[in-house]
């Protein structure tokens, strides 16, 4: 079991000095930090959420690289519930099944050391408390957020510290995630103003995202000896900490980030997560600009934040109230032209398969596919309880929302950000600050950017902005996309326009993924404001989910096709098998249930149509000798039966796509039996489909 190897070294480390600290913040001496987490150098605390009293253990300031670049923040805090150390279970989770809540603390690309119990409240920018109303932006610029670090003084192994904050204050994700049975490692990141004691910069795209990936690759390579399931990680962030959540969920294991990860001694593992929770991502950045303007052009007036010049993201704010001058309406106007081409070119669907397109003044139905999630979201307020009479733009019949005004919405919104939004013309955006270099502090990032350059601005590494933008590698060969996603932005943001949550969202939804996307009705640019939602959705994904990855063992069981034995590949997963779509196709030719395959490469989807003679490709049935374990990862291929999507749990092994035979089996109605005495699979196309716990 997991749990006793965890315990061994306790009590065998326990009766050693205690002097030592490996793998921790303050082994500054050492010239290489070891990767082995140290499972005695922990202090014991309690906090009280929503009046339950939650003691854990915390082992904070754990470098997680062995050559960091910044031990400021390349470090991680991990928080684990007493009860897994006594053999005891809260709810369902054990100290072997418990997910690992991976939040961010990331705002605006900044700097971020690891959150706590008593700090991490999610970043600002508005987070509100998750029972009251969430700050306004107004309010976020009068009252900053907290400070968000931890000290790098270790304490002693198992002391005790009361860290109890009052059951009044509204508790931070990290303390609900501990007291609903999770397991927390809370991992720090450089950021776009770290410097190194010469003046060099070394947060830089992509340091933050290779920071995140880093941290999940600890955890997984200690997956033995920690309490928690690190094939359940489910990462956490808000703005720009939501932002690198979509990125970290979208880009597992891609090559592109292996030289990064290898020049500050990551672990040699995968960094694949299991989910991700993303609230109002700061995303494709490279495009966020003409979406922006998409959405308020003609709003020529504004209220923009002004920020301090601190190198962490809790400074000061000032609100800025003013008029855009006729220099800028043309930018605006120039960048909202763009962005229909953009939107039509990523051939987006709804889950009816209506094509999501723009013309060329921007309405369609795109805008008509936003406006619905905005509607969806007052309906789900009046519902509530909410009054909505004072919003004369929207249309109420009988207690239902029937419509909105949008373009009336669009200016109770309200403008934020001056063109462009996000790379700014003269390089005073925070994003302009991302794309720098070790000497640079600030690059354009777009083309139009550049050509509108007012500050003698040069343009970033073509090839560190696609790797800053999770759209460029949803489902794409050789990377692993989580399956399960929730983004979350509220219709009162204006930091960024609904279109870019939305094309996250939709073109997740498109490549396969479970999505579980919505707008919170009134809510500003903030995060961590549902906590019950968002852990009952997290207790949802993994109790249902397949694991992202898991050990393919060949299927030692025989094949019967109709009473006749057939010679396939298989393998079994937890218990099930697995077996290549056109496989079964072939086997059930010519039979009452037989079916035909076709494939879409540009939807990764394969469509099933039954009662239609399948059409061989000649790789079917290539059974060969089978002898060795692989490691399955849970595929993102789509499956449609005559037109409409199908649950079928499905993995990729050693190249090839295997789908649970049980999964298919009920979906076309076959009957399928289990042998165990003479490990038979029996398929029997005469006869429908039976219900089985096998």
């Amino acid at each position: 079991m997991k749990l006793k190897k965890w315990i061994a070294p306790i009590l065998t480390c326990s009766l050693m000095s205690l002097s030592f600290a490996t793998g921790s913040a303050s082994a500054a001496t050492n010239s290489e930090y070891s990767l082995k987490f140290n499972a005695t150098n922990y202090t014991t605390k309690t906090i009280t959420v929503d009046g339950q009293s939650v003691t854990y253990r915390a082992y904070e300031n754990i470098v997680y690289v062995k050559n960091p670049v910044d031990i400021n923040y390349e470090t991680m805090n991990v928080y684990v519930p007493e009860e897994y150390f006594q053999g005891k279970s809260i709810g369902s989770y054990t100290a072997d099944t418990a997910p690992i809540f991976f939040p961010n603390q990331v705002g605006g690309y900044m700097p971020a050391q690891p959150g706590s119990t008593e700090t991490g409240k999610g970043m600002g920018m508005g987070a509100g408390p998750q029972n009251g109303a969430p700050k306004t932006d107004k309010e976020s610029a009068a009252a900053p957020d907290a400070d968000t670090g931890t000290e790098l003084n270790k304490p002693a192994a198992g002391k005790d510290e009361n860290a109890g904050k009052p059951s009044s204050e509204s508790p931070s994700a990290i303390a609900v995630a501990l007291s609903k049975g999770y397991v927390v490692a809370s991992p720090g990141a450089r950021g776009r103003t770290t410097k190194d004691e010469k003046g060099v910069y070394t947060g830089k795209a992509p340091a933050a995202i290779v920071d995140l990936k880093a941290a999940v690759r600890y955890l997984r390579f200690n997956d033995d000896i920690m309490p928690g399931d690190a094939e359940k990680i489910i990462s956490n962030g808000t703005s720009a900490g939501g932002a690198l959540s979509a990125l970290l969920g979208a880009t597992g294991n891609n090559a592109e980030y292996e030289p990064y990860l290898e020049a500050i001694g990551a672990a040699d593992e995968r960094d694949d997560v299991f989910a991700v929770s993303a609230y109002t991502p700061i995303t494709n950045l490279d495009n966020a600009d003409a979406a922006y303007e998409w959405q308020f052009n003609g709003i020529n007036t504004y209220e923009k934040l002004d920020f301090s010049g601190n190198t962490d993201f809790n400074m000061e704010r000032t609100l800025v109230e003013g008029t855009l001058t006729e220099d800028q309406i043309q930018v605006s106007n120039e960048l909202e032209a763009m962005f229909p081409e953009y939107v039509n070119s990523l051939g987006l669907t709804n889950t009816d398969g209506t094509a999501l397109k723009m013309d060329a003044d921007g309405n369609g139905t795109f805008k008509d596919y936003i406006k619905d999630f905005v509607i969806a979201s007052a309906q789900k307020a009046l519902k509530s309880g909410t009054d909505l009479s004072d919003k004369t733009w929207i249309t109420i019949e009988n207690g239902t929302v029937t419509d909105i005004d949008y373009d009336q919405y669009l200016a109770y919104l309200g403008r934020m950000k001056l063109p462009g939004a996000f790379d700014g013309l003269d390089l005073s955006n925070g994003e302009n600050d991302l794309f720098g270099t070790a000497n640079v502090a600030a690059q354009h990032f777009t083309q139009f950017g550049l050509e509108h350059d007012t500050a003698g601005g040069t343009l970033a590494d073509q090839n560190l902005v696609k790797m800053m933008n999770p759209m460029n590698y949803i489902s794409t060969e050789g990377t692993t996309t989580t399956n399960n996603w929730r983004i979350r932005m509220g219709t009162k943001d204006s930091d960024t326009s609904l279109a870019v949550s939305t094309i996250l969202a939709t073109e997740l939804e498109n490549k396969g993924s479970n999505v579980d996307f919505a707008m919170a009705w009134d809510i500003p640019h903030s995060g961590d404001y549902d906590l019950d939602e968002l852990f009952a959705w997290a207790d949802k994904v993994s109790a249902t989910s397949p694991k992202a990855s898991a050990a393919a063992i060949p299927s030692k069981s025989s094949l019967l096709v109709n009473g006749n034995k057939i010679s396939v590949n298989a393998y079994n997963i937890d218990g099930s098998n697995y077996f290549k779509l056109r496989d079964i196709a072939m086997v059930v030719n010519n039979t009452t249930q037989q079916f035909e395959v076709t494939s879409d490469e540009n939807t990764n989807t394969l469509n099933i149509t039954s009662d239609k003679t399948y059409t061989p490709t000649g790789i079917e049935l290539s059974a060969s000798v089978n002898t060795s374990s692989k490691t399955g990862v849970m595929t993102a291929t789509k499956i449609t039966l005559n037109g409409q999507e199908i649950s079928v749990t499905g993995y990729n092994i050693g190249g090839s796509e295997y789908f649970k035979l049980r999964d298919v089996a009920k979906s076309l109605d076959f009957n399928l039996e289990w042998d165990a005495g003479t490990h038979t699979i029996s398929i029997d196309t005469s006869n429908i489909y039976k219900d089985s716990n096998k």
